[in-house]
């Protein structure tokens, strides 16, 4: 319990985003390697690291650490992509998503609740731009769908997009009648 004060304290001390989800959530670990992730873990991670493009790989493990997660995910969440001692936050955060969720749609779902600024419960508009690279990037890493797919995929999205002021919202692709929403991600826990 100190020791939740002290990293409590330290943010705030420092300025920075304060470690603490915005309401209350039960994570469920079933096995060693499923950490009890939650969407509020990940918002927190995200308000803490956000504002940085790049971000420092013991910077990210520091804070991964401060939220009780256990290392070995995080470790298995870097051997995803060729990642060296600075990450791209977005890049992160899609594979964090990717733990939460079953699929590539549900990862996505997950991003957009992060991400957006719409109260809980909105229709948790992300830009398209933002969108596609998180899908792309996604799409890449599962390697199991092919180029014109996603291609299709993105331009069904950006229609709607164009017509919301650029926007996509949850449901422009969650009754999208695509295969693509039984891609699996290799991080993912859920059956």
């Amino acid at each position: 319990m100190l020791w939740c004060l002290a990293i409590y304290f330290s943010a705030l001390s420092k300025g920075e985003p304060l470690p603490v989800k915005e309401r209350i959530e039960m994570p469920i670990a079933t096995q060693k390697t499923d950490t009890g992730l939650t969407l509020g873990l990940l918002k927190i991670l995200h308000k803490q690291l956000a504002p940085k493009t790049l971000v420092n790989v013991a910077e990210l493990k520091e804070k991964w650490k401060y939220l009780c997660l256990p290392e070995e995910q995080l470790k298995a969440i870097l051997q995803l992509d060729s990642f060296s001692e600075e990450v791209e936050w977005m890049k992160i955060l899609a594979l964090g998503c990717s733990v939460l969720g079953g699929s590539l749609l549900s990862s996505m779902k997950y991003a957009c609740e992060i991400l957006t600024t719409d109260p809980d419960g909105g229709p948790a508009h992300i830009a398209f731009q933002t969108f596609s690279f998180l899908y792309s990037y996604l799409a890449s890493i599962d390697g199991e769908i092919p180029e014109e797919k996603i291609e299709a995929f993105l331009i069904s999205i950006k229609k709607q997009a164009d017509q919301q002021a650029g926007m996509v919202q949850l449901r422009n692709f969650l009754t999208h009648p695509s295969t693509l929403s039984l891609s699996r991600l290799p991080l993912s826990t859920k059956q």
